[in-house]
């Protein structure tokens, strides 16, 4: 079985191009780097916001290989938190010649559709725009992007480009249709509820 999916890659070329969303009222959102690389936390944050929208790539991974990945210079992992619960994270990776890319970003599925989102990826682009005064040796952010897909949240596309993205590229390829892993092996989406 094999499933058709749309893959749209977005940037921005400015810190201007930036159309932030306001903070969540009457909620208290805190959003806090994780400074230290810890796969066990990234792999958590990973497995609970993508295991109903199919997030497979990173699953079988090492720990060392976590590791590697988040201890590259430039790679940061900002944690949206509500009452000091995780509620979804971004992370951000310096790539050559001041790039940075968004390379995933997303709320824990009870999260979603309480206005963090656009709260979150906005303080997660200027992060992407700031980086450099974090990583001295890495040179000043001139374009971020990210790719978002058909298998991503109903609303992923549409936070985005309210908030200044514009499209670049779009590809449409036929991928093996797997099962939704869950946010742990065999969970599924709703286990639990």
């Amino acid at each position: 079985m094999s499933l058709t999916v749309t893959t749209w890659s977005l940037e921005q070329t400015a810190p201007t191009d930036l159309l932030p969303a306001a903070a969540p009222e009457g909620d208290d959102v805190r959003i806090v780097r994780a400074e230290i690389p810890s796969p066990e936390f990234s792999r958590f944050l990973y497995a609970s916001v993508g295991g109903d929208i199919l997030w497979t790539d990173r699953l079988s991974l090492s720990y060392a290989q976590w590791q590697e990945e988040l201890g590259k210079p430039g790679v940061e992992t900002w944690v949206a938190y509500e009452r000091g619960t995780p509620a979804g994270y971004v992370e951000l990776a310096a790539q050559e010649g001041g790039v940075v890319e968004i390379v995933y970003f997303g709320l824990v599925p009870a999260f979603r559709g309480r206005r963090i989102g656009g709260h979150l990826l906005s303080y997660g682009v200027r992060r992407a725009w700031d980086l450099a005064d974090r990583w001295p040796e890495l040179p000043p952010t001139k374009r971020v992007w990210l790719h978002t897909c058909s298998k991503d949240g109903e609303h992923a596309m549409g936070n985005y480009l309210r908030r200044g993205f514009k499209l670049f590229d779009t590809k449409v390829e036929e991928e093996a249709e797997v099962a939704t892993p869950g946010p742990w092996p065999g969970a599924g989406a709703g286990a639990g509820a």
